[in-house]
């Protein structure tokens, strides 16, 4: 599934790079056909990045300020 997700995610962004260089972006249906398939790409990536989640290749970041303590209360 992993390996899937990374081949779609990339097919579309090998479209949207022949789109742009056969001069099609400059109408409203090269625009929205690039984002379309911009939005695919995002979405197999984003399917991607979950798998690799999922195996613990990537793993959560650590918060980078420690929580303080909580206060003394004064009497």
């Amino acid at each position: 599934m992993l390996a899937l997700s990374i081949v779609l995610g990339i097919v579309p962004l090998a479209a949207v790079v022949w789109t742009l260089m056969n001069g099609m972006i400059t109408t409203v249906d090269g625009l929205f056909l690039a984002l379309i398939l911009l939005t695919i790409s995002g979405a197999f990536m984003l399917n991607a990045y979950w798998e690799l989640h999922d195996c613990g290749i990537v793993k959560k970041k650590k918060a980078a300020v420690a929580p303080k303590p909580p206060a003394a209360k004064a009497s």
